[in-house]
């Protein structure tokens, strides 16, 4: 699936506060369909189908619940966040020939990992932890033991996917995403939030590692981020969360400026942002 460019976006009032229901819903329509290339490309590898029973660990809005959908496995999805878990619920009860308010009947989405156990079905055969990795101070640190969790509740034998940012020289969002860890640092703020990290080579493998995972594999995707103009980009940006402790150091019309100044040198002559970047997976085994 090739990523397209999103429609304009823009804030009504840059410097009121953005609240969690439009933060969700920019990450939904703007920036979670940047990641389509790597949940295609994993399907694509692992034949996922009709077969397969899937729990999703983060999955955010639930695209990649769809797309698994649309190939016929039985997913589940896991996400923390209410708004975005919401937008999943909406996601996936909309169609042709649905009922509103009504689920796919092959997904069920929940809160948590202790409600994702299997309903009178049989155990997942595919876990998949989609949200990268990689990019930012201790984003991996819940993840080994949310795993953890989720493998009681999987057939032996079955199938992990970790992903995570590739190298920063392969992926022109990476100067974007320090400005972040800058106007962390120059505001002296504790760095106890999200900063930007070069991702590192063996970070899946880490993770792999602290959750009992044997490695089985692993691919490269290219997933370059478009955007039809320069405020959609900031907004999809901000969406991810990486700019958090940003904000909290200064204030958010100073992060959207930087960022907005970041992106200059990906801004093309028809006024869209093109950004290439290469995403890295992991297949594991439990």
């Amino acid at each position: 699936m090739t990523p397209t460019l999103v429609r304009h976006h823009r804030y009504a009032d840059s410097s009121a506060p953005v609240d969690a229901g439009t933060r969700a819903r920019d990450w939904a329509e703007i920036q979670e369909r940047m990641l389509a290339p790597l949940y295609e490309a994993v399907y694509e590898r692992l034949e996922v189908g009709a077969g397969t029973r899937m729990l999703s660990l983060g999955c955010g809005t639930g695209l990649a619940l769809l797309i698994a959908a649309s190939r016929g496995a039985r997913v589940t999805g896991v996400e923390d966040d209410r708004e975005r878990l919401a937008l999943a619920r909406e996601r996936l009860a909309s169609g042709p020939g649905r009922d509103p308010g009504r689920t796919d009947p092959r997904a069920r989405l929940v809160g948590g990992i202790t409600a994702a156990a299997p309903d009178g079905e049989a155990p997942y055969n595919l876990l998949t932890a989609f949200q990268p990795i990689g990019c930012a101070d201790g984003d991996s640190e819940g993840l080994a033991p949310a795993l953890a969790s989720a493998v009681p509740l999987a057939v032996r034998g079955a199938t992990v996917v970790l992903a995570g940012w590739g190298p920063p020289e392969r992926c022109a969002t990476a100067p974007v995403l320090r400005v972040a860890a800058r106007l962390t640092e120059s505001a002296r703020a504790p760095r106890s939030g999200k900063g930007w990290r070069p991702a590192l080579r063996d970070d899946l493998e880490e993770v792999a590692a602290r959750a009992g995972l044997k490695p089985d594999g692993s691919g490269r995707v290219s997933c370059p981020f478009g955007y039809a103009d320069v405020d959609s980009a900031v907004r999809g940006l901000l969406s991810t969360g990486l700019f958090d402790t940003a904000m909290r150091a200064t204030d958010r019309t100073q992060v959207e400026k930087e960022v907005a100044e970041a992106l200059h040198p990906h801004l093309r002559p028809d006024g869209t942002v093109w950004m290439p970047n290469v995403f890295r997976y992991l297949v594991c085994v439990t």
